[in-house]
């Protein structure tokens, strides 16, 4: 769970059922004018151009001195110089949105990640142990969850896995090695929702829980992006659409 799915949930989760694809972009738009608005206010855009012209010539004369390495340095630290200044103030914007931006990206997490669960569908669980466990382990499920190939297993290499069939609905399973019990939540729907897949145990015998998931592809399982063979999850998505509002933006605002 989100620290902000009360506040998101309501306006987002029926868009997110609709398309996930949409609401990234939906997210990506709002983020990016956020933060244009923030830059724009809290930055002095006659300081800002100033320093981006200084930039473009020291450029140019860099360009002109490449014949003279000495001369060139000189305007090479100035430059320098004005690059430090610019960045020293668009510091103050990116430190207040930095805050609200990590806590979405958190609940772009725990929403958009994976695939769900889907009823009648197998999915895996595994089990690891403490280093130099041995010995069989137990799974106990509800009534009316599948459970394959059977519920004592083997541990091997530190491991143990089973696979489910389960229909809608959320429960616990357990997993049991001698008198150690631990319990890991599982929701299995047709919605974009579920559980934190890893569940991590300290100071046991039964160090992780793994629900295996599919991850989501807000794009479409089936779409690649020509030449780098790339699948784009949910961060991929954000940053390409939040890099065409950013600059459509800007360019809108003529900031600096």
């Amino acid at each position: 769970m989100s620290f902000l799915d009360p506040v998101l949930n309501p306006v987002l989760m029926p868009i997110i059922e609709l398309s996930p694809f949409l609401a990234i972009v939906i997210l990506a738009f709002v983020l990016s004018v956020l933060i244009t608005l923030v830059y724009k206010y809290f930055t002095n855009q006659a300081e800002m151009k100033k320093l981006k012209d200084q930039q473009k010539e020291y450029q140019n004369k860099m360009k002109e001195l490449r014949s003279q390495p000495e001369e060139m340095m000189k305007v090479q630290k100035e430059a320098m110089k004005a690059n430090l200044d610019y960045m020293k103030h668009s510091f103050k914007p990116t430190l207040i949105t930095m805050l609200p931006i990590l806590l979405i990206f958190g609940w772009m997490t725990a929403h958009l990640t994976y695939e769900p669960l889907l009823p009648g569908e197998a999915f895996g669980i595994t089990a690891e142990f403490k280093e130099g466990i041995i010995g069989p382990a137990e799974l106990i499920v509800p009534e009316g969850v599948e459970l394959q190939p059977q519920a004592e297993q083997e541990i091997n290499a530190g491991k143990a896995t089973w696979n489910l069939k389960s229909p809608a609905g959320t429960f616990f399973v357990t997993l049991k090695k001698g008198e150690l019990e631990q319990n890991k939540k599982i929701t299995v729907t047709e919605k974009l929702k579920y559980e934190e897949p890893i569940s991590i145990y300290q100071d046991s015998e039964i160090e992780k829980i793994t629900v295996y998931h599919n991850k989501l592809r807000p794009m479409g399982r089936e779409f690649t992006v020509p030449i780098v063979n790339w699948q784009p999850g949910w961060l991929g998505v954000y940053i390409i659409f939040s890099l065409i509002f950013s600059l459509g933006l800007r360019k809108i605002f003529k900031l600096h």
